[in-house]
């Protein structure tokens, strides 16, 4: 099993001035200790899980150049971006460019998207469910068109929600044949996109997660695909140290990844929320990474 970490929360001691450094810190921990991904979600306002919207929060995309500039190994993702946030156009530049300036370690996650009250409260547009699964797709076949065209040839794309006259990217990916996509979300409109696009799922430990994966399959099927060409990944939070941050739950952490690995899961991503991440990747990193490799 493969362990990333996405950093949920940036209220940590010290305030807005030591959010750089302990940001650049904990993807060098990460990526030492042998961590896959390093992520973050894509907000403007911290959501109420974390502390709600007068809490700190970071611009996806910087966050992750910054642990990219800090990191040799692990893949950059967002997990996961909101359709709604950006014209396709420029989530394709801006995903090449982080696997450009990276050498090849980005990953791309998308999503409908869920806050409408972060969107409206900052003048972008919401639409309904609906049209944001349409939007979803749209984007789906645009980024596959840059990534896929020829250099200065890349189809057009003439859409109800988007219209590119020329997908043109240049410079072109290093990941080849583009920088993998994941979608998030579990309900069956998600699930036929990973199975047409996809190249990984991303699912919540919920109790028919195992069901889940099996109407993926289904899906699959539907429309010729291996069922086990596509990544199984799931989020949850982690926190070994507990709310006085003197803990060690390492071995109830071990217990719950090894019981999604039973249910199929390859790839966990560990949300830190904590006050203390250095703490959290240097107690995984030094307990539970080893003791997975082992198995």
């Amino acid at each position: 099993m493969r362990v990333g970490l996405e950093l949920g929360a940036f209220a940590w001691p010290g305030g807005p001035s030591a959010i750089g450094g302990t940001v650049a810190r904990f993807a060098r921990l990460a990526d030492e200790a042998g961590f896959s991904s390093l992520s973050t979600g894509d907000h403007l306002w911290q959501g109420h899980n974390a502390g709600g919207e007068e809490q700190p929060y970071l611009e996806c995309f910087t966050t992750l150049a910054v642990m990219a500039a800090n990191s040799e190994r692990c893949r950059v993702s967002p997990v996961v971006a909101g359709v709604h946030f950006r014209h396709p156009a420029l989530l394709a530049k801006t995903v090449t460019t982080l696997d450009v300036l990276s050498g090849g370690r980005a990953s791309v996650g998308l999503g409908v998207g869920w806050n409408a009250d972060e969107a409206a409260g900052s003048g972008i547009p919401f639409p309904p469910v609906a049209e944001r699964f349409e939007m979803l797709e749209e984007t789906l076949r645009i980024l596959l068109g840059y990534w896929h065209g020829e250099q200065g040839d890349g189809k057009a794309h003439h859409g109800k929600h988007y219209r590119v006259d020329r997908a043109l990217g240049v410079p072109r990916s290093l990941t080849r044949p583009h920088p993998p996509i994941m979608l998030g979300g579990a309900g069956d409109k998600t699930l036929r996109l990973v199975a047409k696009y996809g190249d990984a799922c991303n699912l919540y430990p919920t109790p028919d997660m195992p069901d889940r994966l099996e109407r993926l399959r289904e899906l699959c099927d539907e429309v010729g695909r291996d069922y086990d060409e596509i990544e199984k990944t799931c989020c949850l939070p982690f926190d070994v140290t507990g709310e006085d941050g003197t803990g060690d739950g390492t071995s109830e952490l071990l217990d719950t990844l090894g019981h999604l690995a039973g249910q199929g899961i390859q790839t966990v991503i560990g949300i830190v929320a904590a006050a203390d991440p250095l703490r959290q990747v240097e107690l995984i990193g030094a307990k539970v990474l080893p003791a997975l490799a082992q198995e």
